[in-house]
């Protein structure tokens, strides 16, 4: 069962100048993440957007758990969770009186709102936190008090928008460990990011977006075969850099990309370890001993590049709390 369906979305700004989304068309599985990639302006943003009710698109059609988003868009409301790329929480309040300001808001009774807030502070590890004002939170903890309101209704199908925008690796993990607990406690997810490494810790499906178009889709090993299979990579000091180069063309047969910066050899290979074992036996025939050697899978990277033509821009990493603010002010 699909929990959710957009078909051939168009939205255009500027009188009809910019095209955010361009005939967009994705869905989601009940009970999988569907990782939404693609560089800023790709139309990422846009998508969420019209699929959380927030924007009418000019054409096309999108259902969210059966319901038609245009049509009945305070059902689709009662549904869904939202986090977006920036925490929405009032910074001035604690911990606790965003999670229950936020109750109030779903129309929950100020008992329910207050137990709903306790069980989300547990789950997201900031019980010790919660009488804290939110401006001395880390930028790690204000995404999971951000998140933890996007589940206060329970929603069954919830959409996170660049949902690690601005953390450091560390807290990067720890939202995809928080994320991970929902997903196998059942809720069905749509994730939009720019990091590739999270698109494929996380997702069952990937679909690529650019100019607003899908233009891939399939699981991460299915995108990655879309590049073609292993490549063997091999360092050799300057003087040996020719050698490597004919033994890599005979053994792949194919086109080989050398990076004379790097002193790296490398060429696409269907053999996988046959090749590799082949070319360090002429190597060593000839009395080189590369200073690496080893068959590489191509990455998200790699498809990335192969079907946009460009990488993916990484978003910036914000310094967490308040010293991270006071440097902020100086400059």
């Amino acid at each position: 069962m699909k929990s959710v369906v957009a078909e051939d979305l168009v939205k255009t700004y500027d009188r009809g100048k910019v095209r955010a989304l361009d005939g967009l068309s994705l869905d989601v599985s009940e009970g999988t993440v569907l990782g939404v990639l693609g560089p800023n302006g790709a139309g990422k943003t846009t998508t969420v957007r019209v699929l959380t009710t927030l924007l009418i698109p000019d054409s096309g059609r999108a259902t969210v758990a059966g319901i038609d988003v245009i049509k009945h868009p305070e059902k689709v409301r009662e549904v869904i969770g939202l986090s977006g790329q920036y925490a929405a929480v009032d910074e001035t309040l604690t911990g606790w009186d965003n999670l229950i300001m936020f109750g109030r808001l779903y129309h929950l009774s100020a008992k329910a709102a207050k137990v709903r807030a306790e069980e989300l502070l547990e789950q997201f590890s900031l019980t010790d936190a919660a009488k804290r004002p939110i401006r001395t939170y880390s930028g790690g903890m204000r995404r999971r008090l951000d998140l933890s309101a996007s589940l206060i209704v329970k929603p069954k199908i919830l959409f996170l928008d660049e949902p690690t925008t601005g953390l450091d690796p560390r807290g990067r993990q720890e939202m995809w460990g928080v994320i991970k607990g929902l997903v196998a406690g059942g809720t069905t997810l749509l994730l939009t990011t720019q990091y590739l490494e999270e698109a494929d810790h996380l997702a069952d499906d990937i679909v690529v977006v650019d100019h607003g178009k899908v233009i891939a889709r399939g699981t991460s090993d299915q995108l990655k075969r879309q590049v073609g299979g292993e490549r063997l990579e091999v360092v050799v000091e300057a003087k040996d850099l020719n050698s490597a180069k004919e033994i890599l063309s005979r053994v792949s047969g194919a086109h080989i990309n050398v990076d004379e910066g790097l002193r790296q050899v490398s060429a696409p290979v269907t053999t996988g370890s046959k090749a590799l074992i082949e070319a360090a036996r002429e190597l060593d025939d000839l009395g080189i001993h590369p200073l690496d050697i080893g068959l590489k899978r191509p990455s998200l990277d790699d498809v990335f590049i192969s079907l946009t033509g460009h990488v993916a821009e990484e978003p910036k990493v914000e310094e967490d709390g308040e010293a991270g603010k006071k440097r902020r002010r100086k400059k």
